[in-house]
């Protein structure tokens, strides 16, 4: 029973990081990148978001909600594996090392960014261009958040690829072979995404290069 239930809770867990979790991420990097085309671009996008209906149910039962269970079952998952990279030293045992420790910081940078923002937000502060150029105007901050963005994007692909496995989508490891190599892809094309937002926050014509 117990068996089950694990397995049950890995499944979801798993699940969860996908749908809706990871395609949340997506178009949360897709919506920052409008501030490469300018602040009132980004305000727009943003305003549009916020402007949806049914927003707070959308944004509890489909981004909070998932979002906490994953994170905590995830850090059950994290505290419980055996990390055996010192002994074996296989690229997929570092994946699963790096899977653990992107999900932890992962936790303290969500956490931070929700309350520079949301929880400000509900106490009067508007969620815009300004606010984010604010926040990264601190070279700490900028270091952070391009820490926060790198491991969100490691943290999906390298996600999606052991949850190709669980899956069985991927069971041969040719086709193991090639989710990696699509895998590498989705977070580099992630990342890319992410980090030339940021830099448009700080300065526009950086985000250009």
């Amino acid at each position: 029973m117990a068996g089950n239930r694990e397995f049950f809770n890995r499944k979801l867990h798993s699940l969860l990081g996908v749908i809706p979790v990871g395609l949340f991420l997506v178009q949360h990097l897709v919506v920052n990148h409008f501030a490469t085309r300018g602040a009132s671009s980004f305000n727009q996008a943003s305003h549009f978001m916020e402007s949806l209906p049914f927003r707070y149910a959308l944004e509890i039962f489909i981004i909070f909600i998932p979002l906490l269970y994953h994170a905590i079952y995830g850090i059950y998952i994290a505290f419980q594996a055996r990390n055996n990279t010192a002994r074996y030293g296989f690229f997929r045992n570092w994946m699963f090392r790096l899977q653990r420790t992107s999900g932890i910081f992962l936790l303290i940078f969500i956490a931070w960014h929700v309350w520079e923002t949301r929880i400000a937000a509900a106490f009067g502060a508007e969620v815009n261009y300004n606010m984010m150029a604010d926040i990264l105007s601190s070279p700490f901050m900028l270091a952070f958040y391009i820490l926060g963005v790198v491991a969100a994007t490691f943290h999906f692909a390298n996600g999606l690829w052991s949850f190709a496995v669980s899956w069985g989508l991927t069971v041969t490891p040719r086709s193991q072979q090639i989710a990696t190599y699509v895998t590498i892809g989705i977070f580099v094309a992630l990342t890319f995404v992410g980090i030339r937002a940021i830099l448009a926050f700080i300065n526009p014509d950086l985000a250009n290069i």
